[in-house]
Parts: C-alpha cells; sequence; structure tokens
C-alpha cells in the first residue's frame, strides 16, 4: 500500500508536504536501527535498560521540572482533574518508573526463543523461533510513563521504536527522551533505536502512518478518538483496544464486603485508566442489601452513580443513566449502575455494551464463576479481583506496550512476546524436494 494518509481526512501528505522530510529520515534511523538491534544480544540490551534507570534517577530534577510544565499548562489543555493526574510525576512516581525500567531487564529474553523444533523424516532439522517486529510507532496521549515502558519493551525485544507522545505531554516527553537516547548511545547500542516525533502538528502522525516501508506496527493508547484515527490511517498493523468499556458483576451469592472492596477500587483507585469500571451489575437477589452498602462507600470516594430504576428505586441519590451511559468510557469517577434478573441477564448486558477489555464478577459460586468465565468474551475476566488487575506488571509481564482487544496477533496485557514474532529456520544436507 503506498500514500501517507492524513488523520481521518482522506488527504494524501506526499513529498511536498513542509514535515515529509523530517518523518522520512526519522522511519529511515529507526529502520536502520532495528536491523541493527536484531543481532544484539540480550546482555547488550539489558545493560542499556539498567544504564537507563540509573540515568532517570540521576537526571530526577530535569524530569520533574519538565513535567511541571506541562502540568502549568494542562487546563489550557482542557483537561480534567483525572487526565491532569495521569500526567503528573512526582519522585515516587518517576521512581516506579525507574524500577519498571529493571523489571523489564529481569524478564526472560524473547528473542531466539525456541517455539517448535525437531527432525522431519527425511532428515531436515526444523525450528521455529522468536524475532524481533522491527519498528514499532507508538502513538498516546498525555500519560508520560508509556515514553519509557514503550521504549524498554521495545528494545528488550530487539526492535526500534518512535514515540509520538500527546502535546499535553510534550516537556516531560523530551526529557524522558533525551535520558533514553543518550543510554543507548552510553551503552554502544543506536541512539535511533528509540526514536521521537519532535513536533506536536497532527500531520506528523498522518505521515508516518503512511510508511509501511520503514515501520511494521502502530501502536496507539488513548482514547477512542485516537485509536479510531490510528485504526483509520494506518498502512501497517495496528495493535490496539478501542475503548475500556469494563464491567463488574455481583453475584448473588458474593460476600458484601468484598464485593463493595471490589467495585470501589475498579472504579475510584484510577479512574481515568483503561481498566477502571465503567458499569456495576448487580444480581437482583442482592441488590437490596448489598447497593445501599456499595453506594455509600463509592459516594464516599467521590463516585456519580447513573442507574436504571430498579437501582434508583434502591438507592435514591442514583441519578437517571441515559441509553448512551452504558457505551462511555467516562475516564473519570461516574459509575453506572444496573440490577439484572440473574447471571444470564449480565452476560446479555455485557455482550451489547463491552468493548471487551476487562469484566469481573463476584461469586461464592464456582459454577456461577465458570460460566461467568466461558460466557463472556474479554481480553480478560477477573474472579473475585478488581478489573485494575488487567495490566502487564500485575499479570507478571512487567511494563507493558497496552492492552489489546484484537483477536489477531495479541490479546489482552501486551509485553515482550506481544513484541515479536517468528522466523521458521531449517538446515538440511543438500536436500531438495521432489
Amino acid at each position: 500500500m503506498s500514500g501517507n494518509v492524513a488523520a481521518g481526512s482522506g488527504t494524501h501528505f506526499g513529498r511536498e508536504h513542509p514535515l515529509w522530510t523530517e518523518c522520512r529520515v526519522l522511519a529511515e534511523r529507526a529502520a536502520e536501527a532495528s536491523r541493527f538491534m536484531a543481532t544484539t544480544s540480550g546482555a547488550a540490551r539489558n545493560g542499556w535498560l539498567h544504564r537507563a534507570a540509573a540515568e532517570l534517577r540521576a537526571r530526577k530534577d530535569d524530569i520533574l521540572a519538565a513535567n511541571q510544565h506541562d502540568v502549568d499548562a494542562a487546563p489550557g489543555f482542557g483537561l480534567n482533574a483525572a487526565a491532569i493526574d495521569r500526567l503528573r510525576l512526582d519522585g515516587h512516581r518517576l521512581e516506579l518508573i525507574a524500577r519498571a525500567v529493571e523489571e523489564v531487564a529481569a524478564l526472560p529474553d524473547p528473542v531466539g526463543e525456541v517455539i517448535h523444533g525437531g527432525r522431519r523424516p527425511n532428515g531436515l532439522e526444523v525450528s521455529q523461533i522468536r524475532v524481533p517486529l522491527g519498528v514499532i510507532f507508538m502513538i498516546y496521549e498525555s500519560r508520560p510513563n508509556v515514553t519509557v515502558d514503550a521504549a524498554s519493551l521495545c528494545v528488550k525485544s530487539g526492535n526500534a521504536c518512535i514515540l509520538r507522545g500527546g502535546k499535553e505531554a510534550i516537556h516531560t516527553n523530551r526529557a524522558f527522551h533525551q535520558v533514553l537516547a543518550d543510554s543507548l548511545e552510553i551503552s554502544g547500542l543506536p541512539r535511533d533505536a528509540v526514536g521521537f516525533v519532535p513536533t506536536t502538528d497532527r500531520d506528523a502522525v498522518g505521515i508516518l502512518l503512511g510508511m509501511n516501508d520503514k515501520i511494521d506496527m502502530a501502536i496507539p493508547r488513548g482514547g477512542p478518538g485516537l485509536i479510531q484515527r490510528v485504526s483509520h490511517d494506518a498502512t501497517m498493523p495496528v495493535l490496539k483496544h478501542d475503548a475500556g468499556i469494563c464491567h463488574v458483576y455481583v453475584d448473588k451469592s458474593a460476600e458484601i464486603p468484598m464485593a463493595t472492596d471490589i467495585v470501589v477500587n475498579a472504579k475510584a483507585q484510577r479512574p481515568a485508566v483503561c481498566n477502571a469500571a465503567e458499569t456495576l451489575l448487580v444480581h437482583r437477589e442482592i441488590a437490596h442489601s448489598f447497593l445501599p452498602v456499595a453506594c455509600d462507600a463509592l459516594f464516599a470516594a467521590g463516585v456519580e452513580l447513573r442507574g436504571d430504576d430498579a437501582a434508583r428505586a434502591i438507592v435514591p441519590m442514583i441519578v437517571p443513566a441515559s441509553p448512551a451511559d452504558w457505551d462511555t468510557e467516562y475516564g473519570e469517577k461516574i459509575l453506572n449502575v444496573a440490577v439484572v434478573t440473574d447471571l444470564e441477564a449480565g452476560l446479555e448486558h455485557i455482550r451489547r455494551h463491552s468493548s471487551k477489555h476487562t469484566e469481573a464478577i463476584v461469586t461464592s459460586d464456582i459454577r456461577a464463576a465458570q460460566r461467568f468465565v466461558a460466557g463472556v468474551d474479554s481480553s480478560a475476566v477477573m474472579v473475585n479481583a478488581s478489573t485494575r488487575f488487567n495490566d502487564g506488571g500485575e499479570l507478571g509481564l512487567g511494563a507493558e506496550i497496552g492492552i489489546s482487544t484484537d483477536k489477531f496477533h495479541a490479546r489482552g496485557p501486551c509485553g515482550l512476546t506481544e513484541l515479536t514474532t517468528t522466523k521458521w529456520i531449517v538446515i538440511g544436507q543438500g536436500h531438495i524436494r521432489n
């Protein structure tokens, strides 16, 4: 496929565009770096990760100063309180980012792993091994930790990456990129293994999405608008999730204190992230005893509740939900509440409204749990646990590149393995095919 497509506009960017040459050079350098990275040892890549973690700590003051610039400007971009919190860094959050880099270094190296191997009856030695994808184009919004997470995972898995964060975090991302690129150079790896789009001009994204001869995969992380744009415009494969419309279903056998804690955590701990719950479904046989307790806890956590008539009859402070609410990813402290007749009705509601990201059941009935797990078609299903656990770090992958709700190439939290593809190696002794 040729041509460079603009964001959702149908405009084709050619060489005459002022940004085309700059973007082309960025993509070509990343492609060259990826070829080098594919030949590096796991020890070399781990050495860079440890160096980068040390430099993140050493340059803390510079990074936090850049981040404060972005936080101060955030209201002018229309960011709400939850989004500003997602953008904000402090010493503790920066330390967690550095530790995540070290955790990636500690993970097994996927490159060169033999997935399948053996000798054919004709004597051919056949093996299938993991190899890097090549160049990963990451497009994301105001979560600066993604800059470090993405670079760590891409380099660890032998890839190169091009990073394009949101304008709301441009100063923080530039500071992070400077640390990462300097660390690569010091470690004897190509500086261009972590590329960075320096402009906030949206056209640059459209141009790069057209360069499938240099970029092997695009990964968007952000709201539905960003993901739809990238899916529409990309000329290379896209790894994505469209939205994080996650549900918690409280079964009739649920323990009320446990269910309350799970629901509050799923909604209120970090409401702006994609694995936060957007809808609470409650079996009618437990609704009268559970909802008053749960709603008091949710109100105390600052959550606005929108519900159906059955929920509002039990807790009048719940405001009416509109039809659109059940299909909305709020990204803030708003939660839908519905009372359902039974487990099957809960599953049907999820089928209609879920984005296939994460669903949870709270129950003491093993058969109900098994039915829920089998009946839900989402990237992760939680039994007696918060939706917030659908996260690469929490599931043992280390830092994640994103969460995919697609069914092809990868699904769920995507870590190192999902940034590789496979290659078949066939060794013969002069074999020819009859």
